[in-house]
């Protein structure tokens, strides 16, 4: 069973001034000439995925964030495995959770794109700019996009191990993965923010509400009416492995800092986000973003400026794939 529908939240849009130079190949205009519609098109590509599937914009970012701390922002993630004895990021055990209607949004817009101007737009510029407007679409700041982006030519599933965090990490090897891309401890929490929306599947979680400890039934740091609702959902978990919970159980499907106060309240589904709200290292921001949405707001969007130019492939480097899923 999936989560329950969430309703469309109209956008919010809180425009945050880019304080971080881009390459000087990539422009915000640079389909200007080459494919003016390359917005529109878009717009109307990701405005269809989002009314028809409202966990769209949590899937495109997680998307989008699984592929840029892997090699760059290349669109490595979208190419499939071209044998059976060689694997692509994307059937990485890490990956296989990522939604299909994440894959969908980007292959929509691709098609699209090609009948309008065909060998032009990338793919990776594809997935940064609906991540930021899906996340708009969903209450979340507006940010510029710098666009000018190659695709890889190649993708592959060894890279990929110790790049991205789990529910189950240690939160310093959690915090080393974030600085071994160059982000602080203050920007991993901001990143963090972003289980404001989507939702974890029972699995992920089951550790932490049934047989927690020899002498616990479930995690301490968790609220407890919070568990009871949790093991409801979660019953059959073992035999249902698509049983899911929102990560934010009071504004789902809404971007904002309701996140950070659920953290504050042990409201957090994950054990990588429960910890962050007692660690010293981590709690003072936790309690800052709880308390101010326009600071979360402002760093979140600097945060993502700053992952959307991780390794950026441009120029004469890469490629621009006419279909997302396989090189040229």
């Amino acid at each position: 069973m999936s989560p329950p529908p969430v309703l469309f939240i109209l956008p919010f849009l809180v425009l945050v001034q880019s304080s971080r130079p881009s390459p000087p190949q990539l422009k915000t205009d640079f389909y200007a000439k080459t494919c003016p519609r390359f917005g529109k098109i878009l717009q109307d590509v990701i405005t269809d995925k989002q009314m028809a599937v409202p966990s769209a914009a949590a899937g495109v970012l997680r998307l989008f964030f699984h592929d840029c701390v892997v090699g760059g922002c290349d669109a490595s993630l979208l190419l499939k495995s071209p044998s059976s004895s060689h694997s692509s990021e994307r059937d990485h055990e890490i990956n296989r959770s990522l939604p299909g209607d994440a894959f969908d949004v980007v292959i929509r817009a691709k098609t699209r794109l090609e009948l309008e101007c065909p060998g032009v737009v990338s793919c990776s510029d594809i997935l940064a700019e609906a991540t930021r407007d899906l996340l708009t679409m969903v209450g979340g700041p507006f940010y510029p996009v710098p666009l000018g982006r190659r695709d890889s030519l190649a993708a592959h599933a060894d890279d990929v191990q110790g790049h991205i965090a789990t529910p189950t990490m240690p939160l310093t090897q959690i915090i080393d993965i974030f600085a071994a891309r160059g982000f602080s401890v203050q920007e991993m929490v901001t990143l963090s923010g972003a289980h404001t929306i989507g939702f974890s599947h029972c699995t992920e979680f089951a550790s932490r509400i049934f047989n927690f400890s020899a002498t616990q039934d479930h995690d301490p740091s968790m609220n407890p009416s919070y568990v009871d609702g949790l093991r409801k959902l979660c019953a059959g978990y073992k035999k249902d492995l698509t049983l899911a919970a929102f990560n934010d159980p009071m504004t789902a499907g809404k971007f904002d800092n309701a996140y950070y106060v659920n953290l504050q309240n042990g409201f957090g589904l994950l054990a990588s986000d429960q910890i962050m709200a007692s660690d010293p290292r981590t709690k003072p921001f936790v309690d800052m973003y709880a308390k101010d949405g326009t600071k979360f707001f402002k760093d979140f969007a600097k945060a993502m400026e700053k992952v959307g130019l991780l390794d950026v492939k441009t120029g004469n480097q890469g490629e621009v794939r006419k279909r997302c899923d396989t090189p040229n």
